[in-house]
C-alpha cells in the first residue's frame, strides 16, 4: 500500500484520512496540520522521511507564478521543502496548471455555466495562474484579489497582465515575508471576519484558494457559485448557511473531503515513479485521465 502524507501548517481541524484504490494501487492518504507551527512540520517531514511514498506541502506554497511561468520562490517555504530527503516533496504548484485549467473548462462546458462576460472574484491569481488564464480566455470578467486578500491592501487588479506587473514590482519584496503575513495559518484558517463586501457580492462566481474565500466572505451570498480546491464537511456547512448555491472543486470527493492539489500532486508523482523534475503537464494529463477523477460538483441551495 502507497502511503501519502500532507504536512501542512494549517490548521489540525482539517485533518483526515482515508483508504482508496487508485489506478489499481492502493493508498492510504492523509493529512496532518501543525496549527502553524513551521517547526513541527519541519519534524514531522524528518521522522516521516523514507517512510511514506511522497509527501504534499499543504498550507503553504514553494512556488507562485507570474508572466511568461516566471517563477516566485516563497522563502519562508524553503525550510520545510529542503527537511524531505529521501522522499518527494510537492506543493501542489505542478499539478495546478493541469487540473485546475480542466476544472474551469469543465464549468463552461459541462456545468451549463458559460463564462462569457461572467463577473469572477479570483481571491488570489498568483497561485492559481492556470485557472487565472483559462478564465480570462474564454471570456470571464476577472477581478484579482491578490492585493486585497494576500496584503490587505483594498486595491482590486481587473487584467492578468495587470497582475502580471504588480507581480513584478511586489513579488521579490513579498516572497521574502514570513508566510504568515501573507496567507492564514493555524487556528486563523477558521476565523470568518466579513469583509470587502462589495468585491464579493459584484461576483457570480469567486474562484481560488478556500482559506482565502472564506477569510471575508459575507454572510448572505444567496445564489453565488464557489468554485475551489480543498473543503470539508464542515466547510460545506459554512457555505450552505451563507446561501452559496452551487460548489465546484478542481479535486474530487475522497470519502466526503476534497483534498487539496498537493496531496493529488503527490498520489501521480507516485505512480508514475520519476523524479520531480521529470513531471509534465502532458504525464499528469494522462494520469487524470486514466484515474477516472472527476471535478466535485454540489447544489447546496
Amino acid at each position: 500500500m502507497k502511503r501519502i502524507v500532507s504536512i501542512s501548517i494549517g490548521s489540525s481541524s482539517r485533518d483526515h484520512r482515508v483508504e482508496t484504490e487508485i489506478l489499481g494501487e492502493q493508498f492510504q492518504i492523509e493529512r496532518i496540520g501543525t496549527d502553524g507551527d513551521i517547526k513541527k512540520a519541519i519534524q514531522l517531514i524528518k521522522e516521516l522521511d523514507g517512510k511514506v511514498d511522497a509527501f504534499g506541502m499543504g498550507g503553504i506554497d514553494i512556488y507562485l507564478y507570474g508572466k511568461n511561468s516566471k517563477r516566485y520562490i516563497l522563502r519562508s517555504a524553503l525550510p520545510i521543502l529542503r527537511a524531505a530527503v529521501k522522499t518527494p516533496i510537492v506543493d501542489g504548484s505542478g499539478l495546478k496548471n493541469t487540473l485546475e485549467r480542466r476544472v474551469v473548462q469543465f464549468v463552461n462546458d459541462e456545468c451549463g455555466i458559460s463564462l462569457m462576460d461572467k463577473k469572477i472574484l479570483l481571491v488570489c491569481g498568483l497561485d492559481r495562474f492556470g485557472m487565472a488564464e483559462t478564465l480570462e480566455s474564454l471570456g470571464g470578467k476577472v477581478t484579482y484579489g491578490d492585493l486585497i486578500f494576500a496584503l490587505g491592501i483594498k486595491i482590486p487588479i481587473n487584467s492578468l497582465a495587470a497582475l502580471h506587473k504588480v507581480a513584478a514590482v511586489l513579488m521579490p519584496i513579498a516572497s521574502r515575508l514570513p508566510f504568515k503575513a501573507l496567507y492564514p495559518t493555524g487556528k486563523n484558517q477558521n476565523k470568518n471576519v466579513p469583509k470587502y463586501h462589495r468585491y464579493y457580492y459584484n461576483a457570480d462566481i469567486i474562484a481560488g484558494d478556500f482559506i482565502y474565500i472564506k477569510k471575508h466572505i459575507p454572510e448572505e451570498m444567496e445564489g453565488k457559485i464557489i468554485l475551489t480546491n480543498t473543503v470539508t464537511l464542515n466547510d460545506i456547512e459554512f457555505l450552505k448557511k451563507r446561501g452559496i448555491k452551487m460548489l465546484i472543486t478542481s479535486t474530487p470527493e475522497l470519502n466526503g473531503r476534497s483534498f487539496g492539489t498537493n496531496v493529488m500532486e503527490a498520489v501521480f508523482l507516485s505512480l508514475f515513479n520519476k523524479n520531480i523534475d521529470e513531471a509534465t503537464p502532458n504525464i499528469y494529463e494522462d494520469l487524470i485521465t486514466r484515474s477516472g477523477f472527476k471535478h466535485r460538483t454540489e447544489i447546496l441551495n
